[in-house]
């Protein structure tokens, strides 16, 4: 996986339809309703900071770990502009080290969709299981295979914004359930009329929700909630992302078998 390069510079233009606030305000719910502390969190796989910074307006000591130093960048100019204080690690989340445990840790935006093996998934949910404090909260949301098969499925996405545009190419190979993103964007050059183009593919993975409760499972982590995104229903066949709660339960230290 290419990890958000160029693409960093424009990436929250972007994604300017994404309420992260609202977001935000669903992972709070979850956390009240699974009574799990909020002193110190982590966002996993936390991209430009957006989540990271929502949580760290309500009070909340937080940590960003992401495997993109141009994401980084972004979160920590935007962190300062703000005045917030959150700790930045430039970090693969399937290899992630804290300085200590944490009440709570969350991955939003389909970043766990990005570890393409259940080998990754499990050695992140072990991770994740080390570093939380007893009965610590895990919340994550997913992709739904649904969504890579009949919503993204072989169609072309594009966009236009004032400085900046892109096509979104997208292709899903069912028999292995990776999605693949090719896109490309053209950046308008600084104090010119002409633009440069990038280019970068990406690939997530579809996986069932029983295969995500099995490895949470064998992490150590007991499975609370599984719910359609932003409610507290059941999933349904046509769900397109899906959340995860999950709550440690054993804290078994050899997290690498």
């Amino acid at each position: 996986m290419q990890a958000y390069r160029t693409f960093a510079q424009v990436y929250d233009n972007f994604m300017q339809d994404v309420n992260y606030d609202e977001w935000g305000k669903y992972i709070l719910e979850l956390l009240r309703k699974y009574n799990g502390k909020k002193s110190l969190g982590l966002d996993l796989g936390c991209g430009t900071g957006k989540i990271t910074e929502f949580l760290a307006k309500q009070k909340v000591d937080m940590i960003g770990v992401d495997l993109s130093c141009d994401m980084l960048a972004v979160a920590k100019e935007t962190a300062k502009d703000q005045g917030l204080d959150i700790l930045y690690l430039e970090q693969d989340m399937t290899e992630f080290e804290l300085y200590g445990t944490v009440d709570f840790i969350v991955s939003i935006c389909d970043s766990i969709n990005y570890l393409l093996e259940k080998q990754e998934l499990l050695k992140t949910f072990k991770l994740v299981n080390n570093y939380l404090d007893p009965k610590g909260i895990f919340i994550f949301d997913m992709n739904t295979k649904h969504k890579y098969q009949n919503i993204l499925a072989e169609n072309t996405f594009a966009e236009t914004l004032e400085d900046s545009c892109y096509i979104w190419n997208n292709y899903f190979y069912e028999d292995d359930n990776i999605n693949e993103y090719e896109l490309t964007f053209f950046m308008k050059k600084e104090g010119k009329d002409s633009y440069e183009r990038f280019e970068e593919i990406h690939y997530q993975k579809a996986y069932s929700i029983n295969l995500i409760k099995e490895l949470l499972q064998k992490a150590g982590l007991d499975v609370l909630a599984v719910y359609d995104a932003f409610t507290f229903n059941e999933p349904k066949e046509d769900s397109e992302r899906v959340y995860f709660v999950a709550q440690e339960i054993s804290k078994k230290r050899n997290i690498m078998n």
